[in-house]
């Protein structure tokens, strides 16, 4: 399916190519993430029912290991397209990503394809997956950044956080860049909201309200998460 033009309200947050994702293809990816990630790992679930069985949804997850994403698509009851850095997308990942349906991000500079991409995730009643941390961190979600705040309110698609938990806790005695073979992760789903304000204001102000909103709802549910867990 051909994008639409993207206004590039949020154009320096995002970038991607010009035709949609493909919902086979991230389907692909779900099974692929689910035989790695409970092969590897032991996955614990919390709060998957809690994600709206159709129509389009955001995820934001919380960031602090490269396993996040991928742990993520293996434990949602729903294919899932993730806006992901360019830098990710080297030699053979390139095709990869791309074919189990996930949207390249250059993060420097104001590419309005990733806007359109993502959106025409949403229009076609998919999930979306965002960092909106922008980049790996605490995963705390002490920084956002207004890309999903944008997303959020240009689409009207309900914002289901979630809680990524034990990914850094142990690394891998074979490969450091891991997560200890075997060891347990939480993945937390969390309720779903609207981020808008009901007016559908796309300005700068109400981009920074809704931010503020989410900043507020996605560290409540991380909050809960620890104590639900344990971490």
């Amino acid at each position: 399916m051909r994008g639409h033009p993207g206004r590039g309200e949020a154009g320096r947050e995002v970038t991607h190519g010009e035709t949609a994702a493909s919902e086979r293809g991230a389907e692909v990816g779900r099974k692929i993430g689910v035989g790695l990630m409970y092969g590897l790992w032991k996955p614990r679930v919390l709060g998957a029912w809690k994600v709206p069985a159709s129509g389009p949804v955001i995820f934001a997850v919380n960031h602090s290991h490269n396993v996040d994403g991928p742990m993520v698509m293996g434990t949602a009851p729903r294919p899932t397209h993730f806006l992901i850095k360019k830098e990710a997308f080297i030699g053979p990942l390139d095709p990869f990503l791309t074919g189990i349906g996930q949207l390249k991000v250059d993060r420097s500079t104001a590419d309005r394809t990733a806007i359109t991409g993502a959106l025409d995730v949403l229009t076609a009643g998919g999930v979306l997956g965002i960092f909106p941390e922008g980049t790996r961190g605490d995963g705390d979600f002490a920084s956002l950044r207004a890309g999903l705040a944008y997303f959020a309110v240009r689409s009207g698609a309900p914002i289901v956080p979630v809680a990524v938990l034990g990914s850094t806790d142990r690394p891998g005695r074979l490969i450091k860049g891991l997560p200890a073979l075997r060891s347990r992760i939480d993945v937390v789903f969390g309720d779903p909201f609207d981020a808008g304000d009901g007016s559908g204001r796309r300005t700068r102000k109400a981009l920074d309200e809704a931010t503020l909103r989410i900043q507020e709802r996605l560290t409540g549910h991380l909050e809960n998460a620890r104590r639900l867990t344990g971490r």
